[in-house]
């Protein structure tokens, strides 16, 4: 029989493409539950945050803003803030791209990332946002 669990983690966020590692807190979360093998589904509701994996490392923190920034620039017209006057239209575009959810296998209560791979939420927003996410475990007891 398959069980699901349904878990919220809450985050204070910066802002401005802010990246932040969630890797430990779904680990945890996890670990609170009986789940031997599954899978864990972390969803952010909103429109301008999003999820991913990435190495994250010093290199690789800078690059992903950079890169975006190149392909949907913050500085840009925007349609979007034309309708909202709020100058956020490109952290709705960034986050569109990479999406609002992640599905992470685990098997012996154990998280089947790679080595270098870590769960990471990104808020691209315009201001300091406190966040919530969604985190959804299935799996065999």
């Amino acid at each position: 029989m398959i069980d699901v669990v349904t878990e919220e983690l809450s985050l204070q966020t910066r802002g401005f493409t802010d990246i932040i590692d969630i890797t430990s807190y779904v680990n945890e979360l996890l670990q609170q539950h009986p789940f031997q093998e599954g899978q864990v589904t972390v969803f952010v509701p909103g429109s301008t945050g999003a999820l991913t994996t990435i190495e994250y490392e010093p290199g690789l923190l800078r690059d992903l803003p950079e890169f975006l920034e190149q392909i949907i620039p913050m500085k840009k017209r925007y349609h979007h803030d034309d309708t909202w006057h709020d100058g956020n239209g490109y952290a709705h575009l960034r986050a569109s791209l990479l999406k609002p959810s992640l599905t992470i296998p685990f098997k012996n209560k154990r998280l089947l990332l790679g080595t270098w791979q870590q769960i990471i939420f990104v808020d691209f927003d315009n201001r300091p946002r406190h966040r919530r996410l969604i985190v959804q475990f299935w799996g065999k007891k």
